[in-house]
């Protein structure tokens, strides 16, 4: 009878750069190393422009005069900027905090005609303005039909 031999299984000891090349090719595409370091780069360098955008407009004009001369407002106005860059709001209301801040919100209305009247907010605290917001009416216009409206021809 003949002898059957099963082959053997012997250990074999890698070296490290084939085991890390594995590894690399098993770690998904997000947790390389090099992708989340120009991925966190990227978020980091985007907070800090919003952050430090605002601040270089107020470096250019630290006391508001293009602004109001432009009719614009900005945070950190006061409510004597606001007053010359748009004028009076035509109400005003004023809420005091726990703490006992006073707070005021301004509404602005602009009328575009007899049914149209669009708002706008402005919120202050301490007399500083935080920040505001733009409102249409919210009324329902009638929409436009096309001039010349797309009927289809019967195929035949």
């Amino acid at each position: 009878m003949p002898v059957v031999t099963l082959p053997s299984t012997v250990a074999t000891h890698e070296p490290m750069s084939t085991v890390s090349a594995n590894l690399g090719e098993l770690t998904p595409f997000l947790c390389r190393r090099p992708v989340r370091l120009i991925i966190f780069t990227g978020l980091g360098l985007f907070l800090l422009l919003i952050v430090i955008w605002p601040l270089i407009a107020q470096l250019k004009d630290p006391d508001f005069q293009k602004h109001i001369a432009d009719h614009r407002v900005m945070a950190g106005m006061s409510k004597e900027q606001v007053l010359k860059a748009w004028g009076g709001p035509q109400t005003i209301n004023t809420t005091f905090t726990k703490e006992g801040l006073r707070r005021e919100e301004w509404i602005f209305e602009d009328w575009e005609s007899a049914a149209l009247v669009k708002h706008r907010y402005l919120y202050f605290e301490e007399g500083r303005l935080l920040g505001g917001w733009f409102q249409g009416s919210g009324e329902r216009l009638p929409t436009k039909t096309p001039p010349n409206p797309h009927n289809p021809s019967p195929q035949r």
